[in-house]
């Protein structure tokens, strides 16, 4: 579709839509003919533009393929792939199944699998006036571990000091929130 094509269809279109917001049961016959008119026109507009055949399927991937009528988008070339993966999986050949090495070399240093995986973690702590302890479940997402701390903070008994520590096979110090102080636990400085 050219730029006059798209110019004079989004004009007639736009023509249809002021005609139907005007439309009553009182509507003259005279009307109802000129919108009859304009409604031809704007179809006649459309079937200049349109080039292509119109899709056969609804899938995005293969608009004009070979149509299957048990498939959710009639898509013969996309049923016959999801088809395949199905009877791989049921059969025990396909992906889905795990694989087994026939002769497996031993390692002196182990192999990927044998050792654990680094896990990734934020830990939100509080300044007791002694030290950082532990206030919450450590997260594995940093945003939600921030929102924890800011409604920490928001609380009722506030600690003194927050900060977030992230934790990667080493620990991080990422922010503070506040001064931690040390205080003396004992009244009137031990005397």
């Amino acid at each position: 579709m050219n730029h006059t094509q798209l110019t004079a269809l989004g004009r007639a279109l736009r023509l249809l839509g002021e005609h139907g917001e005007a439309l009553t049961a009182t509507t003259p016959d005279a009307k109802l003919h000129e919108v009859k008119a304009d409604l031809r026109r704007a179809l006649d507009l459309l079937d200049e533009s349109v080039t292509g055949a119109a899709p056969t399927t609804r899938c995005p991937e293969h608009p004009n393929g070979p149509v299957d009528t048990a498939a959710p988008d009639l898509c013969l070339l996309c049923e016959t792939r999801r088809r395949a993966a199905r009877r791989s999986e049921y059969n025990g050949t396909g992906p889905a199944a795990p694989r087994t090495p026939e002769h497996t070399a031993p390692s002196r240093y182990g192999v990927r699998g044998d050792r654990p995986q680094p896990q990734q973690r934020w830990l939100p702590e509080l300044w007791n006036g002694q030290e950082w302890q532990l206030c919450g479940t450590p997260r594995r997402d940093r945003r939600e571990a921030e929102l924890y701390l800011a409604a920490a903070r928001r609380g009722p008994r506030p600690a003194m000091a927050y900060r977030l520590v992230h934790e990667f096979t080493d620990y991080e110090v990422l922010r503070v929130w506040g001064t931690p102080v040390k205080v003396d636990i004992e009244p009137l400085g031990n005397l």
